[in-house]
């Protein structure tokens, strides 16, 4: 039977130490597949240079290990979200779908052949030791990270809760790199939270799409509903969230969308097309919702901004999103193995594909200072952006605005512009009544 998983590599990395950028994932027992006749001629060369390996190479190697790193070498050549996980790494893949994960608390990718911070997950250890997005990572402990895998630096991240771990950072500003010491834990990020702002209006933050955030979604919104009434406008916070599992972020937009397309996907096979459409039932009132996105906001969360977009049901603020488009297979393989191949792109409902190109926010607001994050165009071997299906250059349906306003120390700006939006449409709204009535009076 077919499965959704999480999606696990939108920027390759955040397994359980670094949660990887959440990718839509769809899960499937392996099936035998036909071999051309012109790669058994390869496959005589690699039999030929296994067993020379096996024979004089100066070391004994384990077979398995031998092949192990020869699978991983061909997938790290394809793109950045495409591995191999070994039975160790695919138990654990499969626990991070729960949102609970040893480690330190970064994501990570590779960008010009250099270990990178994605972004720092919030309240993990890393994000308290000050780690930030875009810091590259040049040595963990008294390892090199020169041409270092993504999974091969969260293992060494990896470690028992309470241990410590040095990773060596450099940033802009610095000489030399700088040790940051971070006692590993238990990371449990708790996918929805929410807090009654005033006028009515609700905020509800979704830190990434795991098991139950739907559910956990529409307990916050009955919470949020007031005891009169129904709210009078909504902030949907999606910055820096990294994805996570498809099917969430199919019934997070379900709950705002009465009617139609929320995503569909495209792949070489029949089996990778799928279609996920909106259900009247449990659709939340009308009222208006502004969404914030920014540079990692990736994959999962870029679903949902992009159908609430297309079908006008919200406004997305902020800045423009990270660009992951594509969707993971994960493959069991017979020795508790498994590949995680990309297999497919994902659509928004009008069409656009999301891949290397983002979400681009209806009102741009900066987050102030020069800090920028990493994005899927920026990242090694990443899969092209597709030109419009239209073949005429996409025009941006609401007028953009550029907010130069220096970020106050605490301020968070966007969120600030978002509130303001939402209680000025009242405020319009209610002119324009008024107006009206002032007409048929006189």
């Amino acid at each position: 039977m077919k499965r959704i998983y999480r999606s696990r590599g939108i920027i390759a990395g955040i397994v359980a130490v670094v949660l990887v950028l959440g990718i839509s994932t769809i899960t499937f027992s392996a099936k035998s597949v036909s071999v051309p006749a012109d790669t058994y001629e390869g496959l005589k060369i690699f039999s030929d240079v296994l067993a020379l390996v096996q024979r004089d190479y100066t070391e004994e190697k384990e077979t398995k290990e031998l092949i192990y790193n020869a699978i991983k070498g061909m997938l790290s050549r394809l793109d950045p979200h495409s591995s191999f996980m070994n039975p160790e790494e695919y138990k654990e893949m499969k626990i991070d779908t729960r949102g609970v994960f040893g480690g330190v608390g970064i994501q990570i990718g590779i960008k010009n052949k250099v270990l990178t911070v994605i972004a720092p997950i919030e309240d993990t250890p890393a994000w308290k030791a000050g780690i930030k997005a875009n810091d590259k990572i040049v040595k963990i402990e008294k390892t090199s990270t020169r041409d270092m895998s993504l999974d091969d630096a969260v293992r060494l991240m990896r470690g028992p809760k309470g241990e410590e771990v040095t990773i060596y950072i450099m940033r802009e500003g610095f000489d030399k790199p700088k040790a940051f010491t971070i006692k590993r834990d238990i990371i449990k990020v708790k996918s929805v939270k929410y807090k009654k702002k005033e006028d009515n209006i609700g905020y509800i933050r979704i830190a990434q799409f795991q098991k139950n955030t739907s559910s956990d979604l529409r307990k916050a919104l009955a919470k949020l509903k007031p005891k009169k009434g129904e709210l009078r406008g909504l902030i949907l916070d999606l910055r820096n969230n990294p994805g996570g599992l498809l099917q969430e972020a199919v019934g997070v937009s379900n709950f705002f969308l009465k009617s139609g397309l929320i995503v569909y996907t495209k792949g070489r096979g029949g089996e990778q097309n799928m279609v996920f459409k909106a259900e009247a039932k449990g659709t939340q009132p009308d009222y208006p919702i502004i969404i914030l996105v920014n540079g990692g906001s990736a994959s999962a969360s870029e679903i949902v901004a992009g159908a609430l977009q297309d079908h006008k049901r919200a406004v997305i603020l902020g800045e423009s999103t990270f660009g992951k488009g594509s969707v993971q297979t994960i493959v069991p393989l017979a020795d508790g193995s498994a590949l995680r191949l990309t297999t497919a792109k994902y659509y928004t409902p009008s069409g656009r594909s999301i891949q290397a190109k983002g979400i681009e926010p209806d009102i741009v607001v900066g987050a102030g200072g020069k800090r920028k994050h990493i994005k899927e165009k920026d990242l090694t071997r990443h899969l092209a952006a597709e030109k419009s299906s239209t073949g005429k250059k996409e025009v941006k349906k609401i007028h953009i605005v550029e907010n130069k306003v220096t970020q106050a120390k605490g301020e968070d700006i966007q969120l600030e512009r978002a509130m303001e939006y939402l209680k000025s449409w009242y405020i319009f709204k209610g002119l324009k009544g008024a107006s009206l009535d002032h007409k048929r009076a006189g």
